[in-house]
């Protein structure tokens, strides 16, 4: 009697173990996994860096008489920025030229002296000795001459100085000081800034660790890079990677990067906070499921698929390289397999399943 029993409360126990397909199904939608070409990044968080910066000082000191820039305006090489009151400047360059006139002329008599002392001299009226005193004089007015040129040209570089050009082509941003002011060559606070803006450069950093694919990827040129918002959601502009720093930060573990942008658009700006995402390798023919369909377990990841018999089968995987989008399956997969893309909370292994594709086939 009891093992009759017992054999009845085992068979009853396998039957409500077995689904039954009187059981109702659970909807899933599904999605074949496939292989295709699969772009694989990476991406940090940077800072937006004019390509070159030029903080416009004077270099004489002066009373500004001119602005010629409007803040915001795009300046090329050789543009006025500002004048300084020239008139010190001229007076002494004039003065300068005086100078040299007077010892040119100084020169010239000198040496005609030299040449009457020298005649004499083959007549025994001067001695030797006077010779040589007068060519030391022409030796000396010859150096206070080239003393001259060289005031003359300190004199008309300094007057140059009092026209403030812009060195680089760039926007210029605010105002530092007014027309009016006295300015000086030492002031610090300077006159305007320029930024060069076409092109652009992003300053963003990564972990250590991918320092090899990084590297691996300039052996092949120059990778792109994409500058995102700073939530890494939206693509900015389109660049090239330039280069990497020569030392890892020992501090946070990371290698720094540049990135250059044409941004004729304008998309970047200097100090702008925005992600740089860096296309490390292109793996072809990977094998993929979407994201959103790989599950985390409490010791590996897994994926639903949809086994004989529309039911759910569950199978652990090995990914390699994921993002939002797209995971790519290395080990545990097969093309062409099934995969529940939505609805794995409400399954359990052999639970029969109601499959529909996205598009509701």
């Amino acid at each position: 009697m009891r093992l009759s029993c017992t054999l009845a409360c085992a068979a009853a126990v396998v039957l409500s173990a077995t689904p039954s397909l009187a059981d109702p199904a659970t909807p899933v939608t599904v999605v074949r996994a496939w292989r295709q070409d699969v772009a694989e990044y990476t991406a940090g968080i940077g800072t937006v860096q004019a390509y070159r910066s030029v903080l416009i000082r004077a270099r004489v000191d002066g009373t500004l008489d001119t602005v010629a820039f409007r803040e915001g305006q795009t300046v090329h090489p050789g543009d006025l920025l500002a004048q300084i009151d020239p008139r010190p400047y001229e007076a002494t360059l004039a003065q300068a030229r005086a100078k040299r006139a007077s010892d040119q002329a100084q020169l010239d008599n000198a040496r005609r002296d030299l040449e009457r002392y020298a005649a004499l001299v083959r007549t025994a009226v001067a001695s030797r000795q006077q010779v040589d005193t007068q060519q030391a004089t022409v030796n000396q007015q010859v150096a206070n001459l080239a003393a001259d040129d060289a005031a003359i040209a300190s004199a008309a570089l300094n007057l140059s100085f009092c026209r403030i050009e812009a060195p680089i082509e760039g926007v210029v941003g605010l105002r530092l000081v007014d027309i009016g002011n006295l300015i000086h060559a030492t002031d610090m606070s300077g006159i305007v800034s320029i930024t060069q803006v076409h092109p652009i450069s992003l300053v963003f950093t990564l972990p250590q660790d991918q320092l090899p694919q990084i590297r691996a990827a300039m052996r092949n040129g120059l990778p792109q890079v994409t500058a995102m918002s700073q939530d890494g959601t939206t693509p900015l502009a389109e660049g090239r990677l330039v280069t990497i720093n020569n030392s890892i930060d020992a501090q946070t573990g990371t290698i720094t990067l540049k990135a250059e942008f044409p941004n004729l658009d304008d998309a970047l700006w200097p100090g702008q906070f925005s992600a740089g995402r860096l296309r490390l390798r292109v793996a072809a023919g990977a094998l993929t499921v979407p994201s959103q369909a790989v599950q985390h377990g409490p010791s590996s990841l897994y994926l639903y698929i949809v086994g004989p018999g529309n039911t759910a089968e569950r199978r652990d995987v090995k990914l390699g390289y994921q993002d939002a989008a797209v995971a790519i399956v290395e080990d545990g997969l097969h093309e062409g397999d099934t995969v529940v893309l939505s609805g794995q909370s409400r399954l359990q292994p052999g639970m029969r399943v109601d499959a529909h594709t996205q598009d509701g086939s």
